[in-house]
């Protein structure tokens, strides 16, 4: 899936709009990038084989212990060495539509999908749809399954409770993926966590590759967590927007649209492509969203797109509606 996936703005070369991510695009790094410029000598060194000194500052702001966290570089590093690591178990579950990252990881190393499996995953707040599971079905999960993995790399984009993972180390099948990627807007450094009962994290470092995780990379997380400040200075201001950008996609004619809880949103064209619209804001309007039809479960119209500023958000409503009255008139 990874030729399909969002932000790739790699493949243009004038876009000023990006809504194909779902991590906040205005995000103040500039204290970051002083400090990394502070220390870019750590490049000249190797960093720890394991990022221990990373995953103390981890445990200190999550509430849990050191021997309860597996930095990585980034989720998707995580999702591919749970996949590694449970080979053996054979069978996996996902809710489609979701990260499809999951499910290849899965296919890698030769599982088969069911659901009644060993392992099930559990994207929390769910990509691309924006559904927040509440604990009630976590628990019915877990439950089920020998083990249940909860990637809650969005749960800093809604305002529903989540579980913390102090709240969930007592369940020894429950494994937790978070990203510091998206908690503070630095996709390009790659860099999330897994938490989980300290015997898990021990079978799962055994089986992961030394120096993971980059030297500027736990530089930049130890500072974040430190010092940083998240992505999105204030959450209910944003999520109000993100629901008035909702309404009025849902008010275009031929555009449906789902109910979220995050700042992203999941929507539908009627009769035509979201390829189509895609090239089109990209090559004449210099913005960017994400074609959703490689989702598993979703179809040729779906695309996804995630709230930025008020004036943005407006420029992106003119110019799908001027998209579909374009097709109207051919």
């Amino acid at each position: 899936m990874i030729d399909g996936h969002g932000d790739d703005i790699y493949r243009y070369g004038n876009i000023r709009m990006n809504f194909s991510s779902n991590i906040y695009a205005h995000a103040d790094l500039s204290a970051l990038e002083e400090h990394l410029r502070q220390h870019i000598q750590t490049i000249s060194s190797y960093p720890e084989p394991s990022s221990h000194a990373l995953e103390k500052v981890i445990a200190v702001k999550y509430g849990v212990e050191p021997d309860e966290v597996l930095a990585t570089s980034g989720a998707t590093d995580a999702i591919w060495l749970i996949a590694q690591a449970f080979r053996d178990e054979g069978t996996f579950r996902v809710f489609h539509p979701s990260f499809s990252e999951y499910s290849d990881a899965c296919e890698a190393f030769g599982y088969k999908e069911c659901d009644d499996a060993s392992l099930c995953w559990l994207c929390n707040p769910n990509n691309p749809t924006g559904e927040v599971y509440g604990e009630e079905m976590i628990k019915a999960l877990a439950a089920k399954h020998s083990h249940l993995v909860i990637d809650q790399s969005y749960e800093d984009y809604t305002l529903r409770k989540m579980l913390s993972a102090w709240e969930v180390l007592g369940c020894e099948n429950i494994i937790q993926i978070r990203s510091l990627t998206k908690r503070y807007a630095v996709p390009g450094l790659r860099l999330g966590f897994i938490t989980a009962p300290s015997d898990v994290i021990s079978f799962l470092r055994r089986q992961y590759r030394p120096w993971a995780v980059n030297a500027l990379a736990v530089e930049a997380g130890k500072w974040l967590l430190q010092y940083g400040s998240d992505a999105i200075a204030d959450l209910e201001v944003y999520m109000t927007e993100t629901q008035r950008l909702k309404n009025l996609l849902g008010g275009i004619e031929g555009l449906s649209v789902t109910d979220t809880e995050t700042n992203f949103i999941l929507c539908c064209l009627q009769g035509c492509s979201a390829a189509d619209l895609k090239e089109f804001l990209a090559r004449e309007k210099g913005m960017l969203i994400r074609d959703a039809s490689n989702f598993q479960g979703l179809g040729r119209g779906h695309f996804r797109v995630a709230a930025q500023s008020v004036e943005e958000n407006d420029e992106l409503v003119a110019a799908i509606k001027e998209f579909l009255e374009g097709r109207r008139d051919e």
